[in-house]
């Protein structure tokens, strides 16, 4: 016997619940578990992810004009062909006062950030990385904890259209290197350190490796974290809160193809250098969405936690 941990109080409320009844009524079927409509989205990839597109309330500036050209073509198939997006303004739809963020550090207070403050060190950010030159298909990385200013980063990152990537501080210079020296970042977001299981650790004598093995980066960008340490020995460094624009421009979502790369992840590296694995912007968004709201029937009231760091790809799926 198989023992359920879990099943929602009322399945006829999820929104798992909700997409088959509007399969139901705009296909005329008779949808009622989940299995009947697992067999319809493989069967009917264009009609599913067409709904899922809406049910998901993605934002664009452009429509498509194909749901997917071919779909037995694997790599190759072209997605939501001529639609334009930002995945950045996806996850930046809020800016009211409602929790954005809730982060603990192990000896931290509780942070708590809302969506209107997001927004506004975001948009601080991205002015900064644009007057520092950063450009649609550029790379930015970071070398940081899972903190509310890595997430700051990448969103900044994304809405110029540059590219992101992370590596969590606890890898090794070599495994930093493995990953980062593929890409060749212009810019580089890294703490001072971090804690775990009680004990600090500092990255900066690690940073500094880094750095003589990164020709590429152009500047670095020191978050105070956990403990404000002597950054002066790293060039090219300029602390997090300096380096934020004082008067930003508007925050502007660069609009792009469904396909554009957002991030850059690894493999693990167990047989060789890690490879590099692009992840499309438009792709990312549709299937963070749709798992985290028909899988996880995740609502705004809802709070999500997941333990990661920015090492893995589930800090990606978090932050969405």
């Amino acid at each position: 016997m198989i023992k359920t941990l879990w099943k929602p109080k009322k399945p006829e409320k999820t929104k798992m619940a909700k997409i088959m009844h509007e399969i139901n009524n705009s296909y005329n079927k008779d949808i009622h578990s989940y299995e009947e409509l697992h067999k319809w989205s493989i069967n009917n990839i264009s009609k599913f992810w067409e709904m899922i597109w809406y049910t998901c309330d993605i934002i664009y500036s452009k429509k498509f004009t194909e749901v997917v050209d071919d779909v037995n073509k694997m790599p190759g198939a072209k997605w939501f062909k001529d639609s334009r997006l930002n995945f950045a303004e996806n996850l930046l739809r809020f800016r009211d006062n409602k929790i954005a963020i809730q982060f603990k550090g192990e000896k931290d207070s509780l942070r708590i950030i809302s969506y209107k403050n997001l927004y506004k060190e975001v948009e601080r950010l991205a002015d900064a990385l644009r007057m520092e030159g950063i450009e649609k298909g550029d790379r930015v990385v970071g070398f940081t904890p899972n903190l509310p200013e890595t997430i700051s980063a990448m969103l900044a990152t994304t809405s110029i259209g540059a590219i992101w990537s992370s590596c969590s501080p606890d890898f090794g210079a070599k495994g930093v290197l493995d990953r980062f020296a593929q890409i060749k970042p212009k810019i580089i977001f890294a703490a001072n350190g971090y804690y775990y299981n009680g004990n600090y650790f500092s990255t900066l004598e690690k940073l500094k490796t880094i750095l003589k093995k990164l020709p590429s980066v152009e500047k670095v960008i020191l978050i105070d974290y956990p403990k404000t340490e002597n950054n002066t020995e790293i060039n090219k460094s300029i602390l997090y809160n300096n380096f934020l624009s004082k008067n930003p421009k508007p925050l502007k979502f660069e609009q792009l193809p469904f396909d554009h790369p957002l991030y850059i992840m690894y493999s693990s590296g167990t047989t060789g250098l890690p490879k590099s694995i692009v992840h499309s912007s438009g792709g990312t968004l549709i299937q963070h969405l749709k798992e985290l709201s028909l899988h996880c029937d995740l609502k705004r009231e809802d709070t999500i936690f997941y333990f990661t760091t920015c090492g893995w790809m589930m800090w990606n799926w978090l932050i969405s």
